[in-house]
Parts: structure tokens; C-alpha cells; sequence
């Protein structure tokens, strides 16, 4: 079971993490739950997690979608890309993110 700072952490990086990888290329949500776990089993992220936080990145302008129709398939998949709202937000978080990690790493290493 996770323990309750786990979750605490997760909520407060994800759509950070879901930023940068948006900002290498558009994919759509079952890729980037895969790209997330390649990285590390650290997120384990669910659908019922991923998508409210797209949708808020959506509304806040962050990110973009639109509908493709897969080649193979005849399920239409939904894309996401970064928007350069969300560039500059990533850029800004990330920096923020850097400067607490150093600071809380330096903490408790002491």
C-alpha cells in the first residue's frame, strides 16, 4: 500500500511530469502512462488519475487535443500537446521544482 507522503508527492509533480513529456512530442493517454512507467514504477498511474489532470491542463490552457483515427484500428485517439502557455509553465515549475529538491536533499542528507 502507498503511503499517504507518497501520494502527497505524486499530486504535487504530475502535471509537471506530464508537461515535460508532452513537450518531447503530442501522445495520447495510454502513452503516457507507458512512458511514465518506463521511467520507474515510482507513479504507477491510473486512467482515473491521468485524465482529470488533462482535462484541467485543457482548461487552464496548458495543453491541447485533438481526435486522430488510428490507422490500424478504427478507434479514434485523442492527442495531447503542450501549448506555449504550458512551455512557459513547465519551464517556470521546473525551476521551482529543482531549487525545493536541492533544498529538501540538502536537508535531510545533513
Amino acid at each position: 500500500m502507498e503511503s499517504k507522503y507518497a501520494k502527497q508527492f505524486k499530486k504535487g509533480i504530475l502535471e509537471i511530469i506530464i508537461l515535460k513529456l508532452l513537450s518531447k512530442k503530442e501522445m495520447y493517454g495510454y502513452q503516457i502512462v507507458s512512458e511514465m512507467e518506463e521511467r520507474g514504477n515510482v507513479f504507477n498511474l491510473r486512467e482515473g488519475t491521468l485524465y482529470p489532470i488533462l482535462y484541467r491542463l485543457e482548461d487552464d490552457g496548458m495543453i491541447e487535443s485533438r481526435w486522430e483515427q488510428s490507422a490500424s484500428r478504427n478507434v479514434p485517439r485523442k492527442y495531447y500537446a503542450i501549448t506555449p502557455s504550458g512551455k512557459d509553465l513547465l519551464k517556470e515549475a521546473t525551476e521551482q521544482w529543482l531549487e525545493f529538491a536541492y533544498t529538501v536533499e540538502k536537508v535531510l542528507k545533513d
